[in-house]
This record gives C-alpha cells, sequence and structure tokens, in this order.
C-alpha cells in the first residue's frame, strides 16, 4: 500500500441533460477547469452505456467481462487522475431497474437519461498520475515524490 495525504481544493457541481455523452462532457470539465485530481459521485438516470462487470477469472492481467444496459437508475463514484495530457475517469456505479442492479465500471457509450448530477471534489496537496501498468494491464494510481499538484 501507498498513501498520501491532501486537502480538497474547488468542489463543483454540473448537471447533465437528457442525451447528452456523461464520459465525453466529464472529460471536457476537467480540461476546462484543469482539474488534475478528485473525486467525484454522480446520481440520475443513464439511458445506455458499457460496464465491465469484473474479470472472467481471478488473473493478471484481467479479461474484462463486458456488459450494454439501456435506461437505468444511477449511483455511483469514481476517481480521475491524469495520464500525460488527458484525464483518466474510473467510475463505479450501481445502476438499476426495475429491481434488478448492475454494479461495475462505467466506460463507454454513458448517455445521460433526464438528468445527471454530478458533485466533483477537487484533491490537491501531492501529485499523482494514473499511467498504464502494463503487468496488470490497466491504468493504475502512482504518487510522484513532491508536495505539489
Amino acid at each position: 500500500m501507498e498513501y498520501r495525504t491532501g486537502n480538497i481544493g474547488r468542489v463543483i457541481v454540473a448537471r447533465f441533460d437528457h442525451g447528452e455523452d456523461f464520459l465525453a462532457g466529464l472529460n471536457h470539465l476537467l480540461k476546462e477547469e484543469e482539474i488534475k485530481k478528485a473525486w467525484f459521485n454522480v446520481i440520475g438516470g443513464i439511458a445506455a452505456a458499457r460496464v465491465v462487470t469484473g474479470p472472467k477469472e481471478p488473473v493478471m492481467p484481467p479479461e474484462p467481462v463486458w456488459r450494454e444496459i439501456e435506461t437505468r437508475e444511477v449511483l455511483g463514484g469514481g476517481t480521475v487522475y491524469w495520464d500525460g495530457d488527458e484525464p483518466v475517469v474510473h467510475l463505479h456505479a450501481a445502476l438499476g431497474h426495475h429491481g434488478e442492479t448492475v454494479t461495475g465500471c462505467v466506460r463507454e457509450w454513458a448517455r445521460t437519461y433526464l438528468v445527471l448530477e454530478v458533485t466533483i471534489f477537487e484533491i490537491t496537496g501531492f501529485p499523482a498520475a494514473r499511467p498504464w501498468f502494463a503487468e496488470g494491464g490497466f491504468k493504475r494510481l502512482i504518487f510522484a515524490n513532491g508536495d505539489g499538484d
């Protein structure tokens, strides 16, 4: 385990409306506001998305199991760390419809159904990134030395 302590910077609240591409819009907001590290929560509805619901087998690197979902209520939380010039969003969510819930990592096609509300808590006080981790086959959080952002 590695860890750092930091502080909460800005708090940003955003609304995504019906039909908007949530992941593309979130990436745009992160770049626009230059948010390099953050925790966020999301609540509302997703009309369609591709979600990873776990590995096929518990091995490294994992083979993801994909599921396409349609119109679901969503409650999720995620983090943001960058890989070079691009933010990397890691969002896990519970997505429910008529009593059936799918829980997973929302990765593609996240179209808003009616509305999604997002609260972003910027993290400051230490350098961190999420570059490719070849051994694991995914982008993994790393900490750099130093006190800055």
